[in-house]
């Protein structure tokens, strides 16, 4: 009989329900992964000693079973069970395998009933071939819809993304876990306990999408909603070729399950669906099956040509077609060429041996050479003495492939090479000890296993992501877990940490994930971070500190500073939950610790602001006081505001320090309290004050120069000051400037900014005392007269300050002699020695450069104007030619008299800035006195 019908029409339950209707049974079916779920089903029902599973792969046979479990080629025909299944039997028409079902089809039986389980579209086909056959049709319990195409990211829960090859597969789950969470895998090529690991994930809803191959149309129960085609082409082996309508059906129809509807559509670069073929599929209308492929199970192993001339027999049944070249067949036209093979399989015997060494089966999929040469050792391998293949080739294989490290790739083939010794392992006569060897592999394939299970969740799941997602989607909000490092635990999964009044979700691939927890934030995490803003609000001002510009609570940052008033801050909370009164509370409390901190910590600036308030300050101080309190406590020295004593002794009182270029607060500068002066940045209005940007770096800011440390403008002051006043002027040595580093143009340009002009530079003349040479011979009274002179020399060592004597003399020749005592270099000398050797001196020259006030410039004479010629008054009468009379002294007379004129002599002008003003003045007061 066959029970034919769609997809979720109980088929399968129908045969199972069956088959344990009768003392004994066996059931064909088209995977391993189906036949391993089956098995599972009926163990359930029958117990595990009643049920065997045989794969080519696997066997667990129990002592005395009653019911088989197989995959359609592992079938153990000749033993007698009352009751016989085969499911998929419309694969009878497969290219690939179809021979195998046929063979089932038309020779597998029970002793009271055989069911063959299918599509539709094999009714015509099986009437053809038995025409007294009961046909039983079932209806599909749910309906099945087409919904069109979707985006990867707008899938709904609980889908199958369906592809073709196994790069793709990958592909498309990495895409899942970046933008869902993740998915399970399914393949035909995982191992039995892989792919239920797989399965069991998304049966537990652990993950809500399953990417996986077309295997799963092959009978694989899940609670499938929707069926997305990622593609609708795949690799038959040979070429690619498009799905055909049946294919499709077969696979959409693993959507809804039992009583609930399903639906199926198109994803990702797939073209959508023609409205023929989407109803064909909503209707299970399909081509229906006119022939089945078929080989000669009754092979001739008298003689290879014998051999190969059943296997290309043809049927005379109609409706049964002569099925292509399959791997074994193809493997034994190709060994047959080698001449060592041909004359050894010259009898039926090792001729059989050869065509069970050719069915092996090519797990590995490394090429048809590579699969010639492992059949070719099995075989000459069985031809040995003892019929059975070396255990220390197998055990050398099986420990190559004993390894639990590489990525999925890797595992996969080594579980494909398991698969092969499996298969070697099962196959009965080809090992001494089978039964070890079975185990053993089996042993090596569940390892295998468990570990390429843990590279697909790895790799292809974010188990945090999804379990917050289905956190999310519960009715009420999960209650978050903080550990004392802040670590944020949802559904045992950490998803990231509390940090201040912010919630920083775990580093994610996914932006989606990313997503969610945001969400979780919103949601979960939300009251956690209110309570931190409400404790915040009530905490003591020890637990918060200021780092650069951020305000931090609990070692943490949860406000910053904006550009402001010191002593009127404005602050923002950083990430903190959307509760208006909770934060405006939380932000008076930071703010009202940052203004107290800066009035603590900043307290000769906090003077200087109340000090430019207060009136009852001079103008003059108030308005230093208001410019400092600007500038961030540097301000540039206005020569022009003319301080009084009292003035500069409240300056002074109010820890103001200055020098010829420069006010500043010397306070504030210090590497202390500067990073809280910094923490304000540069005010409001940066351009309104300039100045304020370069004091937090302890600079000047000087037009047509730029900003200049307060330490170099300290140690010019200082430099200026060592300086020698001569002709309204300053006189510096040249080297003196070389604690500033800086160049001469640099030097020059850094001058003029603070209004010095350079005049002609000095030479100057200066005697040097230099040790005297140990053994000069010397006078006795000369000696004594230098003893006396140079007592104090001879003592300590010759270290004098500089001292210049301008000379009258000298001034007239432009050159000016100095005495000068500089420190001298220390000889080897003995000290009584040298106490009684004459000191010796050297006259050198020194390059001195001058510096004057642009204040003491003269002023620039005046121009006389200029009158044209034309202006000029005619010379004589230009008639006559006679010449104008001279004037000066008449001619033949007296000279005449001159207008009285006043005889005081006009007093010279004095600058009064030259050192000799004060003094003039002090002589003329006297003469007046006298």
């Amino acid at each position: 009989m066959a029970v034919l019908g769609p997809t979720n029409t109980g088929k399968t339950h129908y045969a199972i329900e069956r088959m344990c209707g009768y003392a004994s049974g066996m059931m064909g079916l088209p995977l391993r992964l189906l036949a391993r779920e089956i098995y599972e089903r009926v163990v359930a029902i029958k117990g595990v000693n009643a049920v065997a599973l045989i794969t080519g792969e696997e066997k667990i046979i129990p002592r005395l079973p009653a019911y088989f479990i197989c995959t359609v080629e592992a079938m153990p025909l000749e033993r007698q069970v009352d009751f016989l299944c085969v499911d998929e039997i419309q694969l009878c028409g497969d290219t690939e395998r179809g021979y195998v079902f046929t063979d089932r089809l038309l020779h597998a039986r029970g002793r009271f009933e055989t069911l063959f389980l299918g599509a539709k579209t094999f009714a015509p086909l099986f009437h053809r071939l038995f025409p007294g056959a009961e046909i039983m049709m079932r209806e599909r319990l749910s309906s099945l819809t087409y919904s069109g195409p979707k985006k990867l990211t707008r899938l709904p829960k609980r889908t199958a993304i369906v592809a073709f090859s196994t790069e793709k597969v990958y592909a498309i789950a990495e895409l899942i876990r970046r933008q869902r969470g993740g998915a399970a895998v399914v393949m035909g090529s995982l191992s039995p306990k892989t792919r239920n690991a797989q399965v069991e994930l998304f049966q537990k809803g652990e993950v809500d999408f399953l990417v996986a191959t077309d295997a799963i149309g092959m009978g694989l129960n899940m609670d499938i909603q929707h069926v997305a085609f990622s593609g609708l082409s795949k690799f038959d082996g040979k070429h690619t070729r498009h799905l055909t309508a049946q294919e499709i059906g077969q696979i959409a129809g693993r959507a809804g399950r039992h009583m609930n509807d399903g639906t199926f559509g198109v994803t990702g670069e797939c073209h959508e669906l023609d409205e023929d073929l989407v109803h064909a599929v909503e209707n299970h209308i399909f081509t229906p099956l006119d022939a089945a492929q078929w080989r000669n199970h009754k092979l001739d192993f008298s003689t290879l040509e014998n051999l190969l001339k059943s296997l290309t027999e043809p049927s005379h049944v109609i409706g049964l077609h002569l099925a292509k070249e399959a791997l074994d067949e193809k493997s034994l036209r190709a060994l047959a060429q080698d001449e060592e093979i041909a004359a050894k399989i010259k009898n039926p015997v090792s001729l059989r041996v050869l065509w069970e060494a050719c069915q092996l089966p090519d797990f590995r999929k490394i090429g048809f050479d590579e699969h010639l040469k492992l059949v070719s050792h099995l075989f000459w391998s069985r031809l040995s003495p003892g019929g059975f293949i070396a255990e220390e080739w197998f055990e050398g294989a099986r420990r190559d492939l004993d390894h639990m490290e590489g990525d999925i790739d890797t595992l996969s083939s080594r579980l494909s090479g398991v698969r092969t010794l499996s298969y070697i392992a099962n196959r009965g006569v080809w090992l001494a000890r089978t039964e070890h060897w079975r185990d053993a592999t089996r042993d090596l394939e569940e390892r295998l296993s468990d570990k390429l299970h843990e590279a697909l969740m790895q790799r292809f799941i974010d188990a945090r992501t999804s379990a917050l997602l289905k956190a999310l989607d519960a009715e009420e909000a999960p209650r978050p877990e903080v550990t004392p490092e802040g670590q944020v635990i949802i559904e045992g999964h950490v998803v990231g940490e509390v940090k201040g009044l912010s919630f920083q979700p775990s580093s994610s691939e996914s932006v989606v994930a990313d997503k969610a927890l945001r969400q979780a934030a919103n949601r979960a995490v939300k009251p956690l971070l209110l309570d931190r803003l409400r404790d915040l609000a009530q905490s003591a001002s020890k637990t918060f500190h200021i780092r650069n510009h951020d305000v931090l609570w609990q070692k943490e940052p949860v406000a910053r500073i904006e550009p402001s008033d010191w002593f009127n801050p404005r602050l923002k909370l950083i990430d903190a939950p959307d509760h208006p009164v909770l934060a405006e509370r939380a932000l008076k409390r930071l703010t009202d610790y940052v203004r107290q901190s800066a009035q603590s910590g900043l307290k000769s600036l906090y003077k200087m602001k109340q000090i430019a308030d207060d009136e009852s300050a001079s103008a003059n101080v108030r308005a230093i006081a208001f410019r400092l309190y600007e500038n961030g406590g540097v301000m540039f020295r206005d020569e022009s505001l003319k301080l009084t004593p009292e003035d500069k002794t409240a300056l002074k009182a109010l820890g103001i320090a200055g020098h010829r270029y420069a006010w500043f607060l010397p306070d504030i500068q210090s590497p202390k309290l500067r990073p809280l002066l910094q923490a304000f940045g540069k005010g409001e209005n940066p351009a309104d004050h300039p100045q304020r940007k370069h004091s937090l770096r302890g600079q000047l800011l000087l037009e047509d120069y730029g900003a200049v440390a307060l330490k170099t403008l300290s140690q010019l002051d200082k430099i200026m000051n060592h300086g020698q006043w001569q002709k309204g002027a300053t006189y510096v040595r040249e080297d003196a400037f070389a604690v500033l580093a800086l160049g001469d143009k640099q030097r020059d340009k850094l001058m003029q900014a603070l209004g010095l002009v350079k005049v002609e530079p000095m030479t100057v003349t200066e005697t040097v005392a230099v040790a005297p040479i140990a053994g000069e011979a010397a006078t006795e009274g000369k000696k004594r007269r230098r003893r006396r002179k140079g007592k104090a020399t001879a003592e300590t060592p010759a270290v004098a300050s500089e001292a210049v004597e301008i000379t009258d003399v000298a001034e007239a020749e432009g050159v000016v002699e100095a005495t000068v005592e500089p420190a001298v270099e220390s000889l080897p000398v003995a000290p009584e020695v040298a106490a009684e050797m004459p000191p010796v001196t050297e006259t050198r020259e020194v390059h001195l450069l001058g510096w004057r006030q642009k204040s003491f410039e003269p002023r620039p004479p005046r121009e006389k104007p200029h009158r044209p010629r034309s202006d000029r008054k005619p010379q004589g009468d230009q008639a006559t030619g006679q010449k104008p009379p001279r004037k000066g002294k008449p001619q033949g007379g007296l000279r005449p008299e001159r207008p009285h004129m006043d005889q005081s002599r006009k007093e010279p002008a004095v600058n009064p800035y030259s050192p000799f003003a004060d003094l003039r003045a002090r002589l003329a007061e006297k003469v007046g006195q006298d």
